[in-house]
């Protein structure tokens, strides 16, 4: 799976629970120097960024896996069936749970985007557009994470977040990596939207 990348020993990722922010005290949290002044505008735009671009990354996926995903879909990447984080914060939920709910749910799509971009590379290794749109996706996410790690441990002292992750597909069947893949990235335009009407507000300068 993919690897969450991260500032020092300031969050530490439990693979098998799913998570919960634990508060600390003290000098725990190595806040300073962290931050750039314009995180919080840095991470708008990536939320914005990847809202943008999310539909577009799930029809080029469907596009290059051919039959029969091209025509099915709404059959095949049905995501009922697989892990994603909860999201339940809305608009009137306090920052800092919304900040750790948003670090919960891109530490999730980033390992996925991993699993998905090794898959793709094994399967589909001429299709440049759609490798070229998983590896930017990717590091715009790894790029969110980092903000949110600075914002959480700068305003809130919250250093760990402990995140569950879904299965690898790893040793599956080339039809269940690809569709596993479109399940993800199926949840992924769903939740996308709802993920950057909440957050935004949060991060609206003072």
């Amino acid at each position: 799976t993919g690897v969450v990348p991260f500032v020092a020993l300031l969050l530490l990722q439990r693979r098998p629970v799913a998570g919960r922010a634990l508060l600390v005290t003290g000098s725990s949290c190595p806040s300073h120097g962290l931050c750039r002044s314009n995180v919080q505008e840095q991470t708008r735009r990536q939320v914005a960024v990847l809202n943008a671009t999310a539909q577009e990354l799930f029809s080029l996926y469907l596009k290059c896996q051919g039959e029969p995903f091209s025509s099915e879909s709404d059959k095949l990447c049905n995501p009922a069936g697989i892990f994603f984080p909860t999201f339940r914060v809305n608009r009137t939920s306090e920052r800092k749970e919304v900040m750790v709910a948003m670090y919960k749910l891109f530490a999730f799509l980033n390992a996925s985007l991993g699993n998905i971009t090794r898959d793709q590379e094994e399967l589909n290794p001429l299709a440049k557009e759609l490798l070229e749109r998983l590896h930017n996706t990717t590091k715009t996410t790894r790029g969110l994470i980092s903000n949110l790690t600075c914002l959480l441990c700068k305003n809130y002292n919250i250093f760990q977040v402990d995140v569950r992750y879904g299965d690898s597909s790893k040793g599956k069947s080339a039809f269940k990596k690809k569709q596993q893949g479109c399940q993800v990235l199926r949840k992924y335009v769903q939740v996308i939207g709802q993920a950057a009407r909440v957050l935004l507000p949060h991060l609206s300068p003072s």
